[in-house]
């Protein structure tokens, strides 16, 4: 009787992780049909190396990759996410109950869509309303890069025997270093994707880079 309690606390129930793999070949697809068919058929370092005045459909471009950035990143910080609210809990549609992964998403898109009429609106405030289109046309290529990061970074925590609670560490300085490499990316960047007064790009970066980022901290770990 002992050997068979000792048997039954070692057994562990298998995890389920077809939906992470329902999500990534998803954003897979997503990239490939907007390589193939927005960007017609360029590679990938055409698209990355492409100049302004030269591309096209560039709004499809950067939604279809706030989307997958979206999505992996929700998948990555789900399993971290204490418990879901009971205000969110208590949302369902056709009977089903919102779990940690459809919270963080729900969370990551509001954050995205504010952050980016912010954003719109701090552009045409300042007489620079033509600068934002540069913006997110130079966004996209950041966001492409840090989302097959994303995309590797899942794989590894689904699919392989890692302790999370060592990663998290890691994804902290991680995330540290994308958003400091993400100031500087705009603030150098040859397109000048950033307003030319110095005070405007210190208002930007702690009103639209800080602040939201804190807020979203806030709202999925407190």
């Amino acid at each position: 009787m002992p050997l068979s309690q000792h048997f039954i606390n070692q057994t562990r129930i298998p995890e389920n992780n077809d939906w992470v793999l329902f999500i990534l070949l998803g954003c897979i697809f997503l990239y490939l049909f907007m390589m193939n068919i927005v960007e017609r058929e360029a590679s990938l370092k055409d698209f990355l190396l492409q100049k302004y005045f030269d591309a096209s459909n560039n709004l499809p471009s950067w939604v279809m990759t706030s989307a997958v950035t979206a999505l992996t990143l929700s998948a990555l910080v789900s399993q971290y996410v204490p418990t879901v609210p009971e205000y969110a809990a208590n949302l369902q549609v056709l009977g089903y109950q919102m779990n940690k992964f459809g919270f963080c998403l729900l969370c990551v898109v509001l954050f995205y869509l504010v952050k980016t009429s912010l954003g719109y609106l701090f552009f045409q405030s300042i007489g620079d309303g033509k600068r934002w289109t540069v913006f997110y046309f130079t966004a996209t290529k950041f966001y492409f890069i840090l989302s097959f990061l994303l995309i590797i970074l899942c794989i590894m925590q689904y699919y392989f025997p890692v302790d999370r609670n060592k990663l998290f560490l890691y994804y902290l300085l991680f995330f540290s270093f994308v958003f400091i490499f993400k100031v500087f990316f705009y603030l150098f960047h040859k397109n000048r994707v950033l307003p030319a007064k110095w005070y405007y790009k210190f208002l930007y970066i702690c009103t639209l880079q800080i602040a939201p980022l804190l807020m979203l901290w806030k709202l999925l770990f407190f």
